[in-house]
């Protein structure tokens, strides 16, 4: 599992020892951002498992420098560090399964970034998700905690009088997360006299059984043909709004990424002949459409 030393998943890792995880292996990433304060979480985290009787495994990595390689934003650099990170641990241990402390909190900030970038529905984070990252090795990430507000960790924590390290720049206006936190929420709540929190955590919630009947139906209406691609002539019986989301989860699928509602829809003009019949994807790849399929080249 994945500890950072924070309420979340210290209160985690206590309440699945409680529960009889016993043959836990606790992974911490120092990202190299924050100089001393994330040496001493990592401190905190080997002290932590000694003291539990608990496998860990520290590891240490320099986000800044990956951003500057890779053109990536520090959200982004940290979390596919992390994933690879993550990767080798699983390899290690012989275990794919990542548990991580994701809570509500994160659940709404997590929903409210995705519709303003556009994203395709109330779009959150799973409590459970196979990833396939950039080496190609396949985790299973599990998130037990996607109900549960963060002020009830810490008031669990504090009633135990259970130490944690809390991260100073969560409540700097610098990352898109922590303005959404400490600006954007408080303001909704503000306005409309209610937990904003807990309304997109529970309209994600919404969209995951959605979720279920959507793939319920894709699979009753037979979409791919043996090689995997999508069949147009089948495409074009189901109605639009399932077209679109065939559409959607045949391009995560194959690992696209930012896939929103313009991409979508220029991926829709394939099943009008009329029209171009390849359009370009993120990740220097095309959708083609070529006799009666569509596929993804690379």
């Amino acid at each position: 599992m994945a500890v950072s030393g924070g309420a979340d998943s210290v209160a985690l890792l206590y309440w699945l020892l409680e529960a009889g995880f016993s043959n836990l292996v606790v992974c911490h990433l120092d990202h190299g951002l924050r100089g001393r304060a994330s040496v001493e979480d990592a401190k905190f985290v080997k002290r932590l498992t000694v003291r539990l009787g608990v496998e860990c495994e520290v590891g240490r990595v320099d986000v800044p420098k990956l951003m500057e390689q890779r053109g990536e934003s520090m959200e982004t650099a940290a979390r596919n560090a992390r994933h690879a990170f993550f990767a080798i641990c699983a390899g290690k241990y012989k275990c794919r399964r990542i548990v991580l402390g994701h809570h509500a909190d994160d659940q709404a900030e997590t929903v409210l970034w995705n519709l303003l970038r556009g994203s395709y529905g109330l779009k959150g984070m799973r409590e459970e998700q196979k990833f396939t990252i950039e080496t190609g090795a396949v985790l299973e990430f599990h998130r037990p905690l996607l109900e549960i507000r963060r002020a009830t960790l810490i008031e669990w924590l504090v009633s135990h009088q259970k130490d944690w390290r809390e991260d100073a720049s969560n409540a700097e206006a610098v990352a898109i997360r922590n303005r959404l936190r400490n600006e954007a929420f408080p303001l909704l709540e503000e306005i409309s006299g209610r937990d904003p929190a807990l309304a997109f955590a529970r309209g994600a919630a919404d969209a995951e059984e959605m979720a279920h009947l959507e793939s319920w139906a894709l699979d009753q209406a037979k979409l791919l043909d043996p090689q995997g691609r999508l069949h147009l002539g089948a495409l074009r019986q189901v109605p639009p709004v399932l077209q679109r989301i065939a559409l959607r989860n045949f391009l995560k699928g194959h690992g696209i990424a930012a896939v929103d509602r313009a991409l979508i829809e220029r991926g829709m003009s394939l099943l009008d002949v009329k029209n171009p019949a390849v359009i370009n994807l993120p990740g220097a790849s095309k959708l083609h459409r070529r006799e009666g399929r569509l596929w993804i080249e690379r």
